[in-house]
């Protein structure tokens, strides 16, 4: 898909076919609707680091081809507002960290500028925050409001039984087969979130690759470095 002119590139795991969606099915179904063209004026989603909420943004993306645009805010912010210029032209546009610019005048008027340029156009807009619109940091009231009218859907984080088969589907995407018993051992010898746990994935996958060899509880051991 056409991006900014800026090295922005989806990852090619962010995919609406590798995300779990336990807990967050009205969430998934909303999102996918607004990748297929159907929807109203979009969303917000919202929820602790590591939830998946950059992961949906870019599936969406990836369904929605070149209609569409993702922008992460946080990466982005020190470019300024005038980046958005002319974002509205796309039929859906993806705002990843919006809080990340929350109380920056300049950037607020430009999202509200924004805001008003896609509802015009008949448009939509995804968000993604750790808080929830009315709890979020935006001082421009007519933004603040605006934003607050979006449908939100706090993103819920995975049970441990959960997070052992987003892992395995994250494996079985990239061709792996992650066993039971591989998967139980990764969870009990590494932190929890799905960043780090994705991160680890990514690691044995290259391992994996290149020594031509199965996820197997002694392979972990040996690319991890980990005794007993």
């Amino acid at each position: 898909m056409s991006q900014l002119a800026l090295p922005l590139q989806l990852a090619d795991h962010a995919v609406f076919a590798s995300f779990l969606p336990d807990g967050n099915e009205t969430a998934v179904v909303m999102l996918r609707e607004l990748a297929a063209g159907g929807g109203d004026r979009g969303c917000w989603l919202w929820g602790a680091a590591s939830t998946g909420k950059t992961h949906l943004l870019q599936a969406v993306c990836e369904q929605a081809g070149d209609q569409s645009v993702y922008v992460p805010l946080g990466l982005l912010r020190d470019a300024g507002p005038a980046l958005l210029e002319g974002l509205a032209s796309r039929a859906l546009i993806c705002l990843d960290d919006i809080d990340a610019v929350a109380g920056r005048s300049a950037w607020e008027r430009a999202l509200f500028i924004l805001y008003n340029q896609v509802a015009e156009a008949n448009g939509r807009l995804v968000a993604a925050a750790q808080s929830a619109p009315r709890a979020s940091d935006f001082l421009l009231p007519d933004l603040k409001s605006r934003l607050t009218a979006l449908p939100a859907f706090q993103l819920q984080s995975l049970d441990d039984d959960a997070t052992r088969r987003a892992l395995q589907l994250r494996a079985a995407h990239r061709g792996l087969d992650l066993p039971d018993d591989t998967a139980h051992f990764l969870l009990s010898r590494s932190r929890r979130d799905m960043t780090s746990l994705y991160g680890l994935l990514d690691r044995l996958d290259g391992e994996a690759l290149r020594a031509q060899r199965r996820l197997t509880i002694p392979f972990v051991k040996r690319v991890l470095d980990i005794t007993g």
